[in-house]
Formats: C-alpha cells, structure tokens, sequence
C-alpha cells in the first residue's frame, strides 16, 4: 500500500460522513435552496460525525483488540468487536440518527451467552454493515480468506441479510485494491470478477450457521442471493460510468443508498466520476437525495485509499470530530 492510505481513508470516510450529516435527509432541491452549486456544498464549522464513523471507529477497536491475540480468526475478531458494538449502542454519545437495524441487533446481542447468529437480522440489508467495513480493507497482512470473512462476519453481527455480508465484502475488498494501488478505471471490472468468483461460497468458519436462521435452501444459495443483488448494482454502475453526468443526483443512476448495495454503487460512482478531485467526490456524495452521508463516507473512503493522507484539506482535517483517534488508527494501519 502506498504512504497514507490508510489515514486517507479513515479521514476520508469522517469528512464524508460529516459533510453529509445536515443533507441525509434532504432531498437535492431542498439542499439547493441553501447551495446552489453542489461543488461549493461546506464542511459544516463543526464537522460532526454520525453513527457511520462512530461505528467505523468501534469496528476498528475491535480489530486492534482482536488482532492482538494472533492471527484474525472468527473467533479472536466476535468477541471484542461485539463488545465495542455494544458500548456504542450503550454510549449517551448514540444520538447520531443510528439505524434501527443496528439497534435492535445489538439489544438481541446485549442477551448474555446468546449467538450473534441468532441476534443478526437476515431480513436487513441496510447499509449500516458496509459503511463502516473500510477498516478492515486497511490492514495489509489479511490474507483474502480473512479479509472476506471478517468483513461479513461484522456485517452479520447486525445486518445478516446475504446482500449485506456481500456488500460489506466488496466494499473492504474495493478499499484494500484501491490502497494497493489499483486504476480507478479498472475497479468495477476487478468488482465483478471478485462477486462472479465468491458467488456460492459460504465460509462455515467466519459465519457458522448463520444462513439456517433465513429461508434458503442451501447456505450456497443464500450467499448467491445477495452476490447476485450486487452484481445488478454494478450492472447499474457500469451504464452510468458509460454515460457519465456529474451533475446529475448520483442517486438517480445507482439508488439512494438506503440499502447495503446502493451504498456501495452510490459511493462507487461519486469517486469513479472524480477519481482525482476527492473534495469534489465527497460533496457530490453530500449533495444527492439519498442517504447522503452513508454514500459520502464511502466516496470519501475510496478516494483517501486511492490518493492518501494528503487528499483532504488540512483545516477540514483540523476541524474533524474524532481526528485524533482516526490519526492513531491510520497510523496503526499505514
């Protein structure tokens, strides 16, 4: 990975979130009353963050906690990121609009000795799960295998639908390419051989039973239902990029981002139609009709991977809730 990336990505992903915050639920003619230009959308003076970063950086605590007992395995990585999940959804500082996905998962996982299997939704596929998985796409001695099941295994402590363990996947997987260096142009390509390969493969040993408590026939069929909703979204992805408009609402193209693919795709397409401009990327993320702060951590998480630390300006850097323990975790990282 190149210098910063992992920083950039982190700062990234709270500038985004923060800068989205006062738009999530506006829709662009009610924000263009206020800026009419999206390219001039601010960093609010105080740049606060939602429940996307304070669940970003609960994640990350349970990685580093994890990961200080060994090599990352299902089980050094539940215990501790379950508990961070659950100081978070215990935290006065929890009045950030959390979704209700994440809420009530967790009040099912504050059950003593109950299975996270159990406690997961696999009705959800909201985007709470793969807004807050870029951690995982930062740490360079993952092997592929841990990579993919860490990102969904977190993805199913709430969120067990299989289209948000696929899209929690993908996104940590798009975050690790991109800080390796890969082209923006060839992401969406590399996207899809990715889902095309791991359509059918449920890994017993990061999710354990988890595809028994939904209504498929086969733990394969299960985890191809959700590739294959992601694979429709990178259909949508590709014809937008072919016919790019950055002037037009984002989520016009790829959806408001609501749920765990649209958020994916939204994100994507905010930085992949300005691959080099990360400010612009993370105001048109902030400046759509959709959930606009969701889409804007993730475009702001793919642009610090791709371009590092030095992408995003220094008083917005200054001025970010949080910054100095996102600077410990890029640190950590880089």
């Amino acid at each position: 990975m190149g210098r910063g990336k992992a920083t950039g990505a982190l700062l990234g992903l709270a500038i985004g979130d923060a800068m989205g915050r006062p738009t999530e639920f506006e829709d662009v003619e009610q924000i263009a009353r206020q800026w009419p230009d999206w390219r001039e959308l601010p960093l609010p003076g105080r740049a606060l963050i939602t429940d996307d970063t304070q669940m970003t950086l609960a994640l990350a605590r349970g990685l580093r906690t994890a990961l200080e007992t060994g090599p990352l395995t299902a089980a050094r990585l539940e215990p501790p990121v379950r508990q961070e999940f659950l100081d978070w959804w215990r935290s006065p500082d929890n009045n950030r609009a959390p979704g209700n996905t994440c809420l009530a998962s967790c009040a099912r996982l504050s059950t003593p000795g109950r299975r996270w299997q159990s406690a997961s939704d696999t009705g959800s596929k909201g985007c709470g799960a793969n807004m807050r998985v870029a951690p995982l796409g930062l740490i360079r001695e993952l092997a592929p295998a841990q990579l993919a099941g860490a990102a969904q295994l977190q993805s199913g402590l709430t969120h067990g639908h299989p289209t948000a363990l696929a899209a929690s996947d993908l996104t940590a997987f798009a975050v690790r390419k991109l800080a390796e260096g890969l082209p923006p142009a060839g992401l969406p390509a590399v996207l899809r051989a990715y889902a095309l390969a791991n359509r059918t493969r449920y890994d017993r040993s990061w999710l354990g039973d988890l595809a028994d408590h939904a209504q498929d026939s086969t733990p394969e069929a299960f985890i191809a239902r959700g590739w294959d909703d992601c694979l429709a979204v990178l259909d949508r992805l590709t014809a937008a990029l072919a016919a790019p408009d950055v002037e037009a609402d984002p989520c016009l193209a790829t959806g408001e981002g609501w749920i765990a693919e649209e958020a994916l795709a939204t994100g994507l397409l905010c930085f992949l139609l300005l691959p080099d401009d990360p400010v612009a990327a993370v105001r048109r993320g902030a400046y759509s009709s959709g959930d606009s702060d969701s889409i804007a951590c993730l475009a702001g998480a793919f642009a610090g991977a791709h371009l590092g630390a030095d992408a995003w300006p220094a008083e917005w850097v200054e001025r970010i809730e949080h910054r100095d323990e996102l600077l410990e975790f890029g640190a950590l990282w880089d």
